[in-house]
């Protein structure tokens, strides 16, 4: 009997939760603590339930069309082969259902682990390296690409896995239920990020995701680029909106396939989170995410072979890119800017990799706005400010990712590359307080949606125009620079004036009081250029200042705060009276 012949029946969020939760406390128990253990454990296992969800059903569709359809893994390595749960009752023959797990569960003692081991994750590892291979048996290859070995620890547990995972049937894994699925992964991905653990640089909160995708609103037909895409939030999101609710804004077949097939780019550099990104977005129903495993700065590559047809340039990039890294002189070589600093290095990456008229929303931390104190840093911006419309600047609260295990001060820039920045438009949510029983909804960003279109001040929002602000630094600076080029036309001229004295013969004492004279005058221009230099650097910082913000201040005088102390302590000794008296 066939999995898909069971009887089915929609499952709920809360019912995905309790089956795939289910499998993570069975791993819990058994060599697999810890979110950073049982994740990448449950990944592979969960993708390859769908996967064989995914081929029944295209092997249905091409049936009814009269086509023939040829499979990604051959018996004995379908999920319906070794891993879906036989019928005690029924004989079982190959070609039944879970026919390889039954002949190997009768074996020895944890022989069905060792074959899983030996065989079944060692073919599936080598499916890209065979002539011919589809992109889908790459991509089987790349999320087992960083699997030894079966984590939990014995034949049991490891069934009792596979039986809580093999219970999500085909008729549950639908185009309408698998965003159901995702969310319940998406869930797992958030513990990875949990402040408890170490996995806060992959995960960006989905409030965030979700907000700058809205503003940034990818369109069918655009491609999408994420350059450290971590376990895929930011490209999993823009398939949800790109398709719309229960997929409302998809008109044709063919878009589907773009979505599916042709839309989605990303890179990232972590052996255990390249292919949970992988898994993830497949989960989401992008059958083809296009990811390049290696160092995005260095651009080492440990596999390419799904991002072969990328094109140079992408029409979005949405991106939480890490900061606070320090690279090395093999990233610093490929970029105009060199640093250590690894956000300001994928700044750069990103403003090359845009397309002309192409749109961009990125976290960045607040360092990286108001430091003029490093050439890197002030160019890097520079770049940004004159190739791209920087149009806005939201500033996210100190604890917005406190749930993914940081607290650093962050914000999201949107800019379209093809002109340069004139306004930018701030909006200001650095003072919300994030916690476990205030969580940073995107509620939160209600107003922000409301005002941006229109540039509403308010007292989170301002204006600031950058054009005449340069400007204005400009006309600034040019009397020091005017002040500074005299010095050095002075200085030139005095260093002509020794040349000819020293040719004369002059005395010694002469010529060492014109040089002493001359590299005073030296020192002094360089001072007048480095006054210019800094008015001009003013500029660059851009932190967010909010004029409009309630101050908190007390305003009230020194004279009317010790009159109303006088008066509190009157009504404390008033108290204490009627205590003794009592």
């Amino acid at each position: 009997m066939s999995k898909s012949s069971k009887s089915s029946k929609s499952l709920s969020l809360a019912s995905f939760d309790d089956k795939i939760y289910g499998a993570c406390d069975i791993m819990r128990r058994s060599n697999c603590s810890g979110a950073m253990n049982y994740v990448p454990e449950l990944t592979w296992i969960l993708f390859l339930r769908i996967l064989d969800v995914l081929e029944e059903q295209d092997a249905k569709r091409a049936a009814v069309l009269g086509l023939e359809f040829t499979p990604s893994l051959q018996s004995p390595y379908r999920w319906q082969d070794w891993a879906a749960t036989p019928d005690e009752n029924e004989d079982i023959t190959a070609g039944d259902a879970g026919w390889k797990r039954k002949e190997l569960t009768e074996g020895e003692v944890n022989e069905f682990k060792q074959w899983v081991n030996n065989e079944l994750i060692v073919h599936l590892k080598d499916l890209r390296n065979q002539s011919g291979a589809t992109s889908r048996q790459k991509i089987i290859s790349e999320i087992l690409s960083g699997v030894e070995r079966v984590r939990v620890d014995t034949d049991r547990n490891f069934l009792d896995v596979l039986d809580k995972i093999d219970d999500i049937n085909p008729d549950q894994v639908d185009d309408q239920h698998v965003f159901t699925l995702s969310q319940v992964y998406e869930g797992l991905l958030a513990d990875l990020g949990d402040k408890a653990g170490d996995g806060g640089q992959f995960f960006t909160p989905r409030e965030i995701v979700r907000a700058t995708v809205k503003v940034i609103d990818p369109k069918i037909g655009e491609t999408v680029y994420d350059p450290g895409c971590g376990t895929g939030g930011f490209l999993a999101q823009a398939f949800e909106h790109m398709t719309g609710p229960n997929h409302e804004k998809v008109s044709h077949a063919r878009d589907m396939e773009q979505l599916k097939s042709r839309t989605f780019f990303g890179r990232e550099k972590e052996n255990l989170v390249y292919p949970i990104a992988l898994a993830n977005l497949v989960l989401h129903g992008i059958d083809f995410p296009q990811l390049w495993h290696g160092n995005t700065l260095t651009g080492d590559a440990q596999y390419e072979g799904l991002f072969a047809d990328a094109p140079p340039q992408f029409d979005v990039i949405l991106s939480n890119p890490p900061f606070g890294g320090k690279e090395g002189t093999d990233a610093q070589a490929n970029f105009a800017f060199k640093t250590k600093a690894t956000q300001v290095l994928f700044l750069q990456h990103v403003i090359d990799s845009l397309a002309p008229e192409g749109r961009c929303g990125i976290v960045l931390d607040k360092g990286l706005l108001f430091r003029t104190n490093e050439e890197s840093f002030v160019k890097t911006k520079r770049k940004l400010l004159d190739e791209c419309d920087l149009y806005c600047i939201l500033s996210l609260p100190g604890g917005a990712f406190s749930g993914a295990g940081a607290g650093v001060k962050t914000n999201l820039l949107f800019f379209q590359k093809g002109k340069a920045t004139e306004k930018i438009y701030y909006y200001d949510l650095s003072d919300v307080k994030v916690g476990k029983r205030t969580p940073f909804t995107l509620e939160r960003f209600e107003e922000f949606f409301e005002l941006l279109p229109k540039r509403g001040e308010s007292e989170r929002s301002w204006t600031i125009d950058f054009a005449a602000r340069r400007k204005k630094a400009t006309a600034d600076a040019l009397p020091f620079y005017k002040k500074a080029e005299k010095i050095r036309q002075e200085a030139e001229k005095l260093n002509e004036k020794i040349k000819v004295r020293k040719k004369a013969k002059a005395p010694r004492e002469e010529i060492e009081s014109l040089a002493k004279e001359h590299k005073e005058l030296v020192k002094s221009g360089r001072e007048e250029s480095k006054r210019a230099e800094a008015i001009e650097l003013t500029v660059y910082d851009l932190k967010a200042v909010n004029p409009n913000a309630v101050s908190q201040q007390d305003q009230r005088s020194p004279e009317v705060l010790l009159e109303v102390i006088a008066k509190e302590g009157e009504k404390i000794r008033a108290a204490l009276q009627g205590l003794k008296k009592g």
